[in-house]
C-alpha cells in the first residue's frame, strides 16, 4: 500500500514539476509531454526485463499484450486491465475503467483537459515494455469520461 501511494506521489509530482518548469519559461508543453513518455519508456524497459526474466518465450504479440494487460498492468497499478481489444491487423486498444493515475483528479469534465499529461508516462511505460519484448509500436491515450481512459497501441511492423 505504501509503494503505491509513493508511486502516486511521484508521478503527480512529476508532472506538476515538469509543467511548472515549462510555465516559468525552461521548455515548452509539447516537450513535456515527450519528457515524460521518454521517463516512462525507460521504466517500462526496465520493469519488463525484471517480470520477464523467469517466463517462457511468448508465441505472439496476442500472447504478449496479454501479458502486459494482467500481469504487469497488476503489478504496476494493482489491477487488470479492464478490456483488451483488437483489429488483428496491429492495433490493440486496452481500456482502464478506474485509472489509477486518474482516480485522484475530480470526475468533473473541467479537469478532462489535463488527463493526456498525466497518461503520457503511461504511454511511455507501455512502449518501453513492448519494445523491451521486440515490438516496436506507437502508443496514444484518451479520456472521454474521468477516471476511465484507453491505450491504443498500433504495432509498427519491422
Amino acid at each position: 500500500m505504501a509503494d503505491e501511494t509513493l508511486f502516486l506521489l511521484l508521478h503527480s509530482e512529476m508532472v506538476a514539476g515538469l509543467y511548472r518548469a515549462a510555465e516559468q519559461g525552461e521548455g515548452e508543453n509539447g516537450r513535456c509531454t515527450t519528457k515524460l513518455e521518454s521517463m516512462g519508456f525507460r521504466v517500462g524497459q526496465g520493469l519488463i526485463e525484471r517480470f520477464t526474466k523467469d517466463t517462457a518465450r511468448f508465441k505472439d504479440e496476442l500472447d504478449i499484450m496479454k501479458f502486459i494487460c494482467k500481469d504487469f498492468w497488476t503489478t504496476v497499478f494493482k489491477k487488470q486491465i479492464d478490456n483488451l481489444r483488437t483489429n488483428h491487423q496491429g492495433i490493440y486498444v486496452l481500456q482502464d475503467n478506474k485509472f489509477r493515475l486518474l482516480t485522484q483528479m475530480s470526475a468533473g469534465k473541467q479537469y478532462l483537459e489535463h488527463a493526456p499529461k498525466y497518461l503520457a508516462f503511461t504511454c511511455g511505460l507501455i512502449r518501453g515494455g513492448l519494445s523491451n519484448l521486440g515490438i516496436k509500436s506507437i502508443v496514444t491515450a484518451e479520456v472521454s469520461s474521468m477516471p476511465a481512459c484507453k491505450f491504443q497501441v498500433m504495432i509498427q511492423k519491422m
